[in-house]
């Protein structure tokens, strides 16, 4: 052992000015607001109508209600209602617009943990910041034909279809994740057209959903009466052929991959590949590799068995809103700092 005294930490640099842009009023570039005005109870939506809907309809006390380059972003108070209910107090809560696709996501929810977890004041991190719990509320193509149009999706692992989580490195949550990455790697390529440029370059990396997340998520949607079921989602780069349609005059370089995922089987009992939407699988790499609680509820709008839309999706969506407030209303109970 030296005996020379142990050196004094390096000091941390700020953050650039183009790496974390702060407006005049100390507000983050794309989400327009403060760190005072972020809650750790977090609502993600795609669709901005959709986060103006959940302000309006489920939050009161409104603080802040800020829409900036299509995100909407408002921080308000949860109030549960109704005989069935178990929350026992109010919830402050931000419900925050992500865009469609992983790539809006991978903006919007950087500059939630920014907000989160940096001095805006110095631009360097906080020693310490509270978890967030974040759950994204969406729509979804069911894949199971016996899932019923309407059914709300709780994800618990998600299949990364997109490329946007390769660019930042995490250790695979638990073994399930390493092994359904190998087996997907090769039905993927044997999904792929022989003559594909494409074949053998198409890989998905899984992400798992906060098992904790996903119980709260269950037992609330059973204490709400809300149809719901667990099971796997793939999250696609694009709606058309990276899900199996084939609309446009080039050929899909993997054609069905909707029937591909469908008839998968993930070696995880009675659970299967439930759905398809664009989100999910970012969210739970980047935020579960932060330490922070991630997960996601998704009404199956449509079937793609069937080939069967629900013309009465709003109803799945406020059922799986109501659903994931009140997860989050019991998460709070157990919140910790993030690591």
């Amino acid at each position: 052992m030296s005996d020379e005294p142990d050196s004094p930490p390096c000091p941390v640099p700020a953050l650039a000015e183009a790496d974390l842009p702060i407006d005049a009023n100390g507000r983050i570039y794309h989400l327009q607001i403060t760190p005072e005005q972020l809650a750790p109870d977090i609502l993600l939506v795609g669709d901005p109508g959709r986060a103006e809907f959940i302000a309006r309809s489920f939050l009161r006390d409104l603080e802040v209600e800020r829409e900036h380059r299509g995100l909407v972003t408002a921080t308000g108070t949860y109030y549960a209602t109704g005989d069935r209910a178990t929350i026992i107090s109010p919830v402050r809560a931000t419900v925050a617009t992500s865009g469609m696709g992983t790539p809006s996501l991978e903006i919007v929810v950087n500059e939630l943990v920014a907000l989160n977890e940096i001095d805006f004041a110095t631009r360097k991190p906080k020693p310490l910041f509270p978890r967030l719990h974040i759950i994204r509320v969406g729509t979804s193509g069911g894949l199971q034909a016996s899932t019923r149009l309407g059914t709300s999706i709780i994800t618990t692992y998600a299949l990364g279809m997109d490329n946007t989580g390769l660019f930042y490195e995490t250790p695979c949550p638990d073994q399930t994740c390493a092994r359904l990455e190998r087996e997907l790697a090769a039905v993927v390529e044997k999904a792929a057209r022989p003559d594909s440029r494409f074949r053998g370059k198409i890989h998905s990396y899984v992400s798992r959903a906060e098992p904790a997340v996903v119980r709260a998520l269950t037992q609330a949607a059973k204490n709400l009466g809300v149809a719901a079921k667990a099971g796997l989602t793939v999250s696609n780069s694009g709606f058309f052929a990276s899900q199996g349609r084939d609309i446009s005059r080039l050929r899909p370089s993997a054609p069905d991959l909707d029937r591909v995922f469908s008839e998968f089987d993930p070696g995880l009992g009675e659970q299967r590949v439930e759905n398809m939407e664009m989100e999910a699988s970012f969210l739970l790499h980047f935020l579960g590799g932060l330490g922070h609680w991630a997960g996601a509820i998704c009404p199956a709008i449509a079937n793609r068995r069937d080939n069967t839309f629900d013309h009465e999706y709003l109803a799945a969506i406020e059922g799986a809103t109501r659903t994931a407030l009140a997860a989050l209303a019991a998460l709070t109970t157990s919140r910790d700092f993030a690591l």
